[in-house]
């Protein structure tokens, strides 16, 4: 039955997936809504047989029905990915999910991606991996660059002899400088998981972030996994894997970061590079003012 299957999917995403609860909750609600839909739309109970047959038309009908509620383009694109991942979890690993274009979102200005975004980006690109190994090393290169401030070149340098990640890690940037940057907990972690689901030996020499013949990964393998992960969410065209970096550095201004600090942590030549830093976080309190002064308008 349903209940059963959404109930076991919430489990994944707790305890495999590792989801946080904010996210997780979205998710099932976005399940429990397409099942309570596809009772009426299809008609009788909705078990595993009827997920794993539906069609193309059978997302369309929903999203109609949901765009007639009020729901946006933005939020019906990742409503969409939220159940291309139910589906996947519940198809098992030979399912075969209803391809269909999602909702075109509306270009704006390009802003950083918020924490929510870039979270949901990282979570995206690796439900769509094509092995659950790859998921893994995706997931954790793309948290090297949103929680550790990397270039994405800086994190494909990295080495087996960077493991197991402490609190901070040496980073190898531009003209060999060489800085010191702390490290979460869960990117730790999320290198721990890859570390441990990788089918390739990673040795002291060899590189850390493996592609799928085991040597090493290009990094155009991981910008064609975040452009397909934003067209599905709808995020801007400027959500690239070193807008993350971008990001790391916004929200750490934003949370009281001074600029010499995030010149280290970024790797900066000089302090005018990380200056820029200060005009989009301008930028980005500007847009708060305009949105929410009463007389802003």
């Amino acid at each position: 039955m349903a209940s059963d299957l959404i109930r076991d999917w919430d489990a994944h995403l707790a305890h495999e997936k590792r989801r946080s609860e904010h996210t997780r909750r979205a998710y099932i609600a976005t399940a429990e809504r397409f099942c309570a839909f596809l009772s009426l739309h299809r008609g009788g109970a909705v078990d595993a047989a009827m997920l794993t047959a539906l069609t193309p038309n059978d997302l369309r009908a929903y999203l109609a029905d949901r765009r007639a509620e009020g729901l946006g383009n933005a939020s019906a694109a990742r409503e969409l990915s939220a159940l291309r991942a139910f589906l996947r979890f519940v198809g098992g690993s030979n399912a075969s999910v209803p391809q269909m274009r999602g909702p075109r979102v509306k270009k704006g200005l390009p802003r950083p991606v918020s924490p929510a975004e870039a979270m949901q980006l990282v979570h995206d690109v690796e439900d769509n991996a094509r092995e659950g190994w790859v998921g893994a090393r995706d997931f954790a290169l793309l948290l090297l660059l949103y929680g550790a401030g990397l270039r994405i070149g800086e994190a494909l340098a990295l080495t087996g002899a960077a493991l197991p990640l402490g609190d901070t890690l040496r980073v190898t940037g531009k003209r060999n400088k060489t800085r010191i940057v702390p490290i979460l907990p869960a990117v730790a972690k999320a290198v721990a998981r890859y570390v441990a689901t990788c089918p390739w030996p990673i040795a002291r020499e060899t590189p850390l972030f493996l592609g799928v013949r085991g040597g090493p990964l290009h990094p155009g393998v991981v910008r064609v996994s975040v452009r397909s992960a934003r067209r599905a969410l709808g995020l801007s065209d400027r959500t690239t894997p070193h807008a993350l970096r971008h990001s790391f550095a916004t929200h750490l201004l934003a949370g009281g970061a001074d600029l010499r600090s995030l010149q280290e942590l970024l790797g900066h030549a000089s302090l005018a590079s990380t200056q820029i830093y200060t005009a989009v976080d301008a930028a980005h309190l500007l847009d708060i003012y305009r949105s929410a002064h009463p007389r802003a308008g």
